[in-house]
């Protein structure tokens, strides 16, 4: 089985790159992991749990990284066990490019499975492996990219910030003039 997808992410490529090699934000994108332990800095102990139709498994294994280049991408070389479900191996290789304001971040995955989960055909295992990869994705992205700034936490800021200059206050009652006026048609045109 082969995967290719690719996404832009609204963050630089240094900060994809670091969210990329920290085991919190990798735990916490990835679909039914429990655990993800670094063993060394290029060796991490993984635990996932998962259901693949009918075929509910927890998965423990191990991913190790080759041909790191940060921060343009490296390979990911994974494999793990299922007990009765089967297992599961291969590689990713990720990179990561400049695009606009952001990054966009592009892999290839080749798969292997075994035992149960090979049973189930290829049809299935694909839609399910494609679904766990954009869970992933869209987690990642929402964890990296910062949360845009509210625009009613930044109104009264910008309404004290402005101060007339001396001998300008007609602007001031010309515009509550002008409200009221908005105000006074509203409710003669309601009461209509």
């Amino acid at each position: 089985m082969e995967l290719t997808q690719s996404r832009t992410i609204n963050a630089p490529p240094a900060g994809v790159w670091s969210a990329l090699n920290d085991p919190a934000v990798l735990k916490a994108c990835i679909p039914g992991c429990e655990s993800l332990d670094r063993v060394t800095d290029t060796e991490w102990r993984v635990v996932v749990a998962t259901r693949i139709g009918p075929v509910q498994a927890r998965f423990s294994g191990k991913v190790e990284l080759a041909d790191v280049t940060p921060p343009v991408g490296y390979t990911l070389k994974f494999e793990g066990q299922g007990g009765a479900a089967g297992f599961a191996s291969g590689e990713a290789r990720v990179g990561l490019a400049p695009s606009g304001v952001g990054t966009l971040l592009s892999y290839t995955a080749n798969a292997r499975v075994g035992g149960k989960i090979a049973q189930l055909g290829s049809r299935l295992v694909d839609g399910a492996a494609a679904k766990l990869a954009d869970d992933f994705f869209t987690r990642f992205a929402e964890r990296v990219v910062p949360p845009p700034v509210e625009i009613a936490t930044a109104a009264p800021a910008l309404a004290t910030a402005y101060v007339f200059p001396p001998g300008r206050s007609w602007v001031r009652y010309a515009a509550l003039a002008g409200i009221a006026l908005v105000l006074g048609l509203l409710y003669y045109y309601r009461g209509r």
